[in-house]
């Protein structure tokens, strides 16, 4: 292992931010006073990129709370296409005047004008969500209510969410900015739409990055060719399986969540390690699931 910060930042449409941000979703569960702990922290050490949905339950109302009013250089996401249910966690929320609410949502909680950039979380494929019946809502009405918020200048920048190679490039003309979707060290399905991505100079930010939000997929910090591979370069499981990712392309931006101080210390320091070719050459081997 080497430490370095010849890579730590990376693009975000038209800005430059720390390559390693903040995903808000754990926050879902935490103690508020810890929460807000947590984000104001994540700021001191840097992270300028912020990954949050107002289906995140109390989660925007703690952003407010720990970091408004935002610095300049705060690049705050968010996600639309699905909403809260009561007795459901989320339903598909795919119509444009839904996605528009949504957006309006974001604002009013997260109390700004304007938000970095808003992703679509697309419903056509597992995991997750599904769309059926009326949600089932074709892509370009969709990008168009979202071009028509960015001329609004409502939102910066359009980012999409669980997509395919196929609708990628179907959007591409609306001036995609970043792309969600699932991927890590050991699943790596998505490699097509990241290779697209890093053509057109489209952020590639894979959520479950560590594998852990899903039983059904495989853990990267308890694979075993991780584990020795971190031990010996003297860092942990999960530094080393993020830090695969920013080394695999130049486009991954990563958004690691957690309710810990400790842990969000060590996935900012993933921006300064860089693998050496004995521990990327046995990552780049360990694909255990190209299908997802």
């Amino acid at each position: 292992m080497t430490t370095s910060h010849a890579y730590a930042y990376g693009k975000l449409g038209d800005h430059d931010v720390l390559r390693v941000g903040f995903g808000a979703m754990q926050l879902e569960r935490a103690d508020p006073a810890d929460a807000v702990e947590v984000l104001r922290r994540a700021v001191e050490l840097g992270v300028d990129h912020l990954d949050t949905a107002q289906f995140y339950g109390p989660v925007n109302d703690l952003i407010r709370t720990a970091l408004h009013p935002y610095a300049d250089r705060l690049r705050i996401v968010t996600k639309v296409g699905a909403v809260s249910h009561p007795t459901e966690r989320l339903v598909a929320a795919q119509k444009p005047a839904q996605l528009r609410a949504q957006v309006e949502e974001n604002l009013r909680t997260l109390d700004t004008e304007h938000l970095a950039v808003v992703n679509l979380r697309r419903t056509d494929t597992p995991p997750g969500i599904s769309a059926t019946g009326d949600q089932v809502v074709d892509l370009d009405s969709q990008l168009a209510e979202l071009i028509a918020l960015r001329d609004e200048g409502k939102i910066g920048g359009i980012g999409l969410s669980q997509v395919s190679l196929a609708q990628l490039r179907q959007a591409l003309p609306a001036g995609i900015v970043c792309v969600q979707n699932l991927y890590n060290v050991l699943t790596r399905g998505q490699e097509d739409v990241l290779t697209e991505c890093a053509e057109h100079g489209i952020a590639w930010v894979p959520y479950c990055p560590l594998g852990s939000a899903f039983d059904w997929l495989p853990s990267v910090t308890d694979n075993p060719v991780v584990i020795a591979h971190a031990e010996r370069l003297g860092i942990t499981p999960a530094q080393a399986g993020l830090a695969w990712l920013l080394a695999h392309s130049p486009a991954a931006l990563l958004i690691p969540g957690t309710r810990g101080l400790s842990h969000l210390a060590d996935n900012v320091a993933v921006t300064r390690i860089e693998l050496d070719r004995e521990a990327m050459t046995a990552f780049d081997a360990l694909d255990q699931d190209a299908s997802v």
